[in-house]
């Protein structure tokens, strides 16, 4: 038991590593978002995490990388509060896909579960400090109300990267299926 332990724990600092640098700006798509936000494969490595070795590790490692992408990426936010939710609660809540762990039929429902749980702290950091910003441009629209800012805003990075990690997790479903053969 413990040496499979020992293998969750070197493989997630492997993969946090990976999902780390495909956090940085080089690999990031971010010229919409002008408060943050991007389009990247970085939350593709905390999903293999989580898919593999369940929700407790997947939770663990999106902190892990979240406050490394913070403090990396150089991270910007109204104040500590702001940097929690954005980063560090966000990418620990995407390790919640490990409540499908290992059941190769829910690959694309895990990524789902876990992009949504992403946007949804997003979201709330949207209505709960990113509010005091006021009505802002989007899109070439301007929008009042915080709650429906935050939803397109956060949405619109959001929908592509929880796609684009649907694709590529789709993808690897057979090579993943054989990696759970070996433990």
């Amino acid at each position: 038991m413990q040496k499979k332990h020992l293998y969750a724990m070197c493989e997630s600092a492997v993969l946090i590593a990976l999902a780390t640098v495909l956090g940085l700006d080089i690999f990031e798509i971010d010229f919409a978002w002008l408060q943050g936000g991007s389009i990247s494969l970085n939350m593709v490595p905390l999903l293999i995490i989580a898919y593999r070795w369940g929700a407790l590790y997947g939770i663990g490692s999106g902190l892990i990388i979240g406050l490394l992408k913070c403090l990396i990426g150089g991270g910007i936010g109204y104040g500590l509060w702001s940097v929690l939710l954005d980063y560090v609660l966000a990418y620990g809540m995407v390790g919640v896909a490990g409540i499908f762990c290992r059941k190769s039929w829910a690959i694309e429902l895990s990524v789902l579960v876990g992009g949504f749980a992403r946007f949804l702290i997003h979201f709330i950091s949207g209505i709960t400090i990113y509010a005091i910003t006021g009505p802002e441009q989007i899109y070439g629209f301007t929008i009042s109300n915080a709650a429906l800012f935050s939803v397109v805003y956060n949405g619109g990075y959001m929908l592509i990267n929880t796609a684009l990690a649907v694709v590529v997790l789709s993808l690897l479903r057979k090579p993943l299926k054989l990696l759970n053969e070996k433990f």
